[in-house]
Parts: structure tokens; C-alpha cells; sequence
């Protein structure tokens, strides 16, 4: 485990220790989930742009006709 030592505004460092303490855990915790949640939100984004760059529009739109006509039940 590596140690990481980052200066925060006092604002900041108050909310942390805030929420950190209404959740049970230290602050060390709370700060390592938070950076693990960011890094799995950007690893998201960049799988889901990669996917998006390899998408067709005529793909898309000839899997489009292979679904079948449906009565609209919300008439």
C-alpha cells in the first residue's frame, strides 16, 4: 500500500470528515472509495466511447428492421 499525503481545503476536509464519520469508516477510507468510484466513472466512459466509436448507423438501423411491428398496449 502506498501512503499519499494531499492538501484539501478546510471546507473540504470538514465534509469528508463529516460524511466519513455518518458512514462508520475513516477517513482514509472514504477518501480511497471516492478515488476508486472516479476511476471506475472514467474507465466507464472510456470503454463506452470506445464501444461508440466502432458503432454503425447502418447497423444500427438494419437491426432496427429485423424488430417486429408490436400493437401499442398504452393506447
Amino acid at each position: 500500500m502506498t501512503t499519499l499525503s494531499i492538501r484539501l481545503p478546510d471546507s473540504i476536509h470538514k465534509n469528508i470528515k463529516h460524511w466519513a464519520e455518518k458512514e462508520g469508516i475513516s477517513i482514509n477510507q472514504f477518501i480511497s472509495s471516492a478515488a476508486a468510484e472516479k476511476l471506475s466513472a472514467l474507465a466507464t466512459e472510456a470503454y463506452l466511447e470506445e464501444r461508440a466509436s466502432r458503432a454503425s448507423r447502418t447497423a444500427f438501423d438494419a437491426a432496427l428492421e429485423e424488430v417486429p411491428d408490436v400493437p401499442d398496449h398504452f393506447e
